[in-house]
Formats: C-alpha cells, structure tokens, sequence
C-alpha cells in the first residue's frame, strides 16, 4: 500500500517526508531542488488509504509481471522530466491508490483543491496554453470502462493517455514500448469498489433505502421540458453508468459524461471541480434544465447518487505488512530483469523501490522527535534495518550497470533475506511510528504549530 505522494511537498526532500525534530519542536527537512510552490499540498498526512481492488483480485488470479512493474512504475518520479522529477511527483501523486487525490493542490496550477490545471508552465513550459484551466483530478477505477480519456474525451486510447501526461504533462522522456505496456496493464486492472447497495449492472439491491428507490425513480425520469431526456440518458445504468459521449451542460463546454460508481469518493465535481456536493450537483441540474424539482425530490435524487456512489470498504489502514507486501512486489520485477539482463528496469525498480523504502524509514521517527513517546530503540532498529535494505538495493543496480548479473543476483536475494528479517522489526516498532494513528497526529500536530509559528 503506497504511503502517499510525500515526497513532493514544500518541505520534502528526494527521500520523502524527511523530517527531524530538535529538543524543543519538529522541524522538515527542506530540499530546496524538491520543492514545490509554497502552499502546495499533496495530501502527504493521508493514513487511511483509499481502497485499491484490481480485476484479478475479483477473479481469484494472481499478480504478475507485468501489472507489478506498472504498479512500481505508477509509484515512480523516474517516468516523469522536468520539476515533476526533482520533486519526486508520480502518478500516484495526483491518483492515490489508483482513486482521485481530492486534496492536491499546487499553487498557479489549481483552482481549488482536487484540480490541476495539465497545462499550465510549472512542469513543461511547453504544454502551456497560456491559459489557467484547472480541471478535476479524476479517479482511475474502471478505467477500461471509460474511454474516450481527458475531460473533454478528445483521447481514445489509454496508452496515448498515458503517453500524453508522461510526455507532455510531465515533461518525461518519451516512454518504451515496455513502460507503456505495464502501466496501461496496471491501470486496466484498477476496478471499481464493491457496493453491497448496487448490482454489478446498475440496479438497487434491497440494501438501498426508501429514499434512494424514490431517486431512482427521479434519476429514470424524463425531463418535463424533453421527454426525450432523464439524467438515465447520460448517466445509463449499467456497469459503468456512462454513454462515452460528451456533452455541454452549460459549463463552457463539450465534456465527456463521468462514471457515477464510487462517485460519492470523487469529489470536487464537474470537470473544474465547481461543486463539492451532490446537492449542489442536483442543485444544478434542477435550474439549469427546469426540472421543477421539490425539495423532497431533490434529497431522493440525492440519496439515490449518494447509493450508488457508494463503497463498502472506501478507506483501508496503512500497516507496516501492507508497505512491506507493496514493496515486495515491487522489487519482483527484478526475479525477470536480473536473467534478463534489462538493466532499464533493474535502474527503475532500485530507485524506485529505494525511494519508497526511505519513506518507510522515515515513519519511524528518531530520537529527535519529542512529540513521540517511548519505543526508541525499536524505532532506530527499524531505521537501520530499512538502510541495510536500501544499500543492498543500490549495490544490486551498481553491479548490473558494471555487467556483473550473477553478483547482482546474490546481492538480490540478499535483500529478499533482509526484507524477511526486517519485518518484524518493523512490526515491533509499529506502535511508536506514523502507522499508529495516535503517533501521526502528534507528529504532523507539531509540524502544524512550527508552521504557525513561522508564519
């Protein structure tokens, strides 16, 4: 499970939140080539994660190469050129967990919180259209469902997609075959969430209540200036609640119709993130097509998006076991790059995971954090035992860049030894680290009143 897009924030260097604290207060770490326009937020405290279900999980199948070096890949600033890089952003900076990060925001790019203007100049100055237009960051679930891509459905394939956001949104060098091929495999498997209130094609179970069948019936109704028209006509329900048309709705342009499953998750809504709400949504739709809703009519419609917007399990707990399961397969990917001799991927997966496990390390505070209390010297166990893995890591890619693959094979089983051992140290400083939900809040508690403070 990823820990969140940290490493790109205003007070964060290349290795993560790198925070140390003095006797007295807490004080980041400022890299100054990482750094962000001030004021940027990247959603860096998140602990409970949004839940990530991928299609073979709902099939009973297993994790493979492919989808693990696009789920590494996902996790990874090496794709990305430019600022986007030296500030250690991915693209799991702007989709946590594959779901929408509605707390970014980044100064000259957004609007509001939850949008990001893809071309503006921050990133690649030659993206810039000159003109400031944020639009939401959408959420990836069901992404194999929901072509045509972009906001204004002007992208027919996720490959290109995917191409156009590394190379021209990012400023990344133009992306291999292979690169592309594992990350549209990854995001192809990021599904939507089970809700035990909605069939699998768009229909209440018995789970919904009163006030959702009525919306239902709301939602199925033609609008009483065009009978040719309901809210069902765009939004038709099925698996994906979609017609993959685009429409102008009186937003200041044709935009492509948006999914409504695990909507109630994807808030700010429309495609610049004008509504927080799905009563200002219903609001909307009321005044700008006359549909004469009551006040009751309008909480039914309500109740009925906020239904099938719905997920049984929206938030899982970050935990020591899930990092170390993500990172383990991750670092997978070097069981076929090190026979195979690919040292791109063999450079890629040891930054890449590297990176990831310095962030691990770094939610085991030292001993200069006094907003933690006991577990002291587990904590600097668990930071040891995260820089053995790192070094080990880097000497596996320094023995491939020399030509030496049996080294770098015994240096990688190495790790996977050390990864075995490491464990449950990590586990048993678990209760003093930024896992533990009463430790992260004391620890970005004091963070906060530095800022105040410096203000």
């Amino acid at each position: 499970m990823r820990t969140g897009p940290i490493r790109a924030t205003v007070a964060a260097g290349f290795i993560g939140l790198a925070m140390s604290v003095t006797a007295a207060t807490a004080t980041p770490v400022v890299s100054k080539d990482a750094a962000l326009p001030i004021g940027s937020e990247l959603n860096e405290q998140l602990l409970n994660q949004p839940t990530e279900l991928f299609a073979f999980d709902r099939a009973g199948g297993k994790r493979f190469y492919l989808f693990n070096l696009g789920d590494m890949l996902f996790s990874s600033s090496s794709i990305f050129g430019g600022k986007a890089a030296d500030a250690g952003m991915s693209c799991n900076s702007c989709h946590q967990q594959g779901a929408n990060n509605n707390k970014l925001f980044v100064p000259g790019l957004s609007a509001r919180p939850g949008t990001f203007d893809t071309n503006g100049a921050l990133f690649n100055a030659k993206a810039d259209n000159g003109v400031f237009d944020p639009v939401t960051v959408p959420s990836l679930r069901g992404s194999k469902y929901l072509a045509p891509y972009g906001h204004d459905g002007r992208i027919a394939s996720l490959r290109e997609f995917i191409r156009n956001v590394i190379v021209n949104e990012f400023a990344g060098p133009e992306p291999s075959g292979q690169v592309l091929d594992a990350l549209v495999t990854y995001v192809n498997e990021i599904s939507f969430l089970p809700n035990e209130k909605m069939t699998s094609d768009g229909h209440l179970t018995v789970k919904a209540s009163d006030a959702a069948r009525r919306g239902e019936a709301l939602f199925n109704k033609p609008f009483r200036t065009n009978a040719s028209m309901s809210c069902a006509t765009c939004h038709q329900a099925d698996a994906a609640f979609i017609d993959r048309k685009v429409h102008d709705i009186g937003t200041g342009g044709y935009f492509k119709t948006k999914t409504l499953i695990n909507a109630k998750y994807n808030a700010p809504y429309f495609h610049d993130g004008r509504f927080d709400t799905f009563d200002e949504v219903v609001g909307y739709f009321d005044q700008h097509y006359d549909l004469g809703l009551s006040p009751s009519e309008q909480s039914d419609l309500v109740a009925y998006l906020d239904t099938i917007g719905d997920a049984d399990t929206p938030f899982t707990p970050n935990t020591v076991q899930a990092e170390v399961d993500e990172l383990t397969a991750f670092a997978s990917v070097l069981d076929v790059a090190i026979p195979a001799r690919d040292k791109d991927v063999i450079r890629l997966a040891v930054d890449s995971v590297g990176v990831e496990w310095r962030e691990v390390g770094e939610k085991f505070p030292d001993r200069r954090d006094t907003s933690v209390d006991g577990g002291l010297a587990e904590r600097l166990k668990a930071r040891a035992s995260v820089r053995d893995l790192v070094l080990t890591l880097r000497r596996v890619a320094m023995a491939a860049e020399a030509d030496d693959f049996v080294e770098a094979a015994r240096l990688y089983d190495r790790y996977k030894k050390l990864v075995v051992a490491a464990t449950p140290r990590l586990q048993l400083a678990e209760p003093w680290s930024l896992y533990n939900p009463r430790v992260h809040e004391r620890h970005f508690a004091a963070l906060r009143r530095l800022s105040e403070l410096a203000k």
